[in-house]
């Protein structure tokens, strides 16, 4: 297995405003952009090749990760002009790919953090012989997804829109948003218009009698579309709940990036990163919680499941709960900020505004 493709392209519209100067992907999570953890695993998995469909801000990818040669890859990047969805995205780069019709291609989005075993899903791939293979994942509740159900050799059956009655919960299993496609079948896929692999594809190919397996399995799997859930991973990343090679130190309770500062008696704890040339105060207590780079948080803050964006300034004795504070963004001294709070780009809050709400 030598070749992906990695989608890139979405806007990041429920991480805002994290993404409104930076792409997802590119988002730093555990330190890093979230991308980076994602070419580190398909690195260790024995692929050398990778294109990555872009296009929201697409200009930011290639000056960080150039032809690939720093992390062991060779990288490519193809930018959609127009929205094309993930299977118009697909087909898009398939002219940089250079597997033959019956070889694999791997496929991955680039906002799920998963524990996947890429070898074991190329690997059923090959065995069953498979048009596509996709990796299925069990949720407890799955009525916010799709759902997929298999036979009893794993061959996918149906594919089934959001439950909206619990007699319309036939599995737990759902897409986990990695697939092994066979090169023919990227080469299907119409091109020069918005295609969803996920409501035209996948049920097209099955209804025309297409080999569609599936992989199921229970390793850690997290959709990091929301701000709560990418506070979640990149702490998880740093706690080492899920691996990563490209993890910038070792795992443990806190991350400090070189060129951080951090007080003495400052206590971070639950997997909190502080980014490098951030400051963190005296006093200050961090909890499950990223610092991007070059934040300063002020003494005697206390700050829990949050994101403190790239410049921004949390204000000294200043209590924050899965709050969001943007890029350049400055919650004056005693402030409250709770309950999924979000503070835009370079707004100012004075001191002593208790706010609750997500309203900002």
């Amino acid at each position: 297995m030598t070749e992906a493709i990695l989608l890139v392209g979405g806007k990041g519209t429920r991480l805002r405003p994290l993404t409104v100067r930076t792409p997802k992907p590119m988002v730093p999570a555990a330190g890093v952009p979230f991308l980076a953890h994602q070419l580190a695993r398909a690195r260790a998995a024995g692929v050398e090749h990778i294109v990555l469909a872009t296009s929201y801000l697409a200009e930011v990818f290639e000056p960080y990760f150039g032809d690939g040669s720093a992390f062991g890859l060779e990288l490519e990047y193809v930018t959609e002009r127009e929205p094309l969805g993930t299977g118009g995205a697909i087909r898009n780069v398939a002219s940089r790919l250079r597997s033959g019709p019956d070889e694999p291609v791997l496929i991955f989005n680039g906002d799920i953090l998963t524990g996947l075993d890429i070898r074991a899903l190329v690997g059923l791939h090959a065995r069953t012989g498979a048009d596509i293979s996709l990796h299925l994942t069990r949720v407890e509740d799955p009525r916010a997804y799709g759902l997929v159900p298999t036979d009893e050799n794993g061959r996918v059956t149906a594919f089934l829109e959001k439950p909206q009655t619990p007699e319309e919960i036939v599995t737990d299993q759902i897409n986990a948003g990695a697939y092994v496609f066979r090169r023919s079948v990227i080469d299907s896929i119409p091109e020069g218009r918005p295609v969803s692999v996920e409501r035209e594809t996948f049920p097209d190919l099955l209804a025309a009698g297409a080999h569609l397996q599936g992989m199921v399995d229970r390793t850690y799997w997290l959709d990091l579309g929301t701000p709560q859930a990418f506070v979640r991973g990149s702490a998880d990343l740093v706690l080492g709940r899920v691996p990563s090679p490209a993890l910038p130190g070792r795992c443990g309770e806190r991350l400090i990036l070189p060129t951080a500062s951090v007080a003495p008696d400052a206590k971070l704890t639950a997997g909190t990163v502080i980014g490098a040339g951030a400051v963190i105060g005296a006093g200050a207590r961090l909890a499950a919680t990223a610092v991007l780079p070059d934040a300063v948080v002020e003494p005697g803050a206390l700050i829990t499941h949050s994101l403190i964006g790239a410049n921004a300034r949390v204000g000294a004795r200043s209590v924050l709960s899965g709050a969001v504070i943007g890029d350049g963004a400055v919650v004056g001294a005693d402030n409250e900020l709770r309950d999924g709070i979000r503070v835009w780009c370079d707004t100012t809050l004075p001191p002593a505004t208790v706010r609750f709400s997500s309203d900002q």
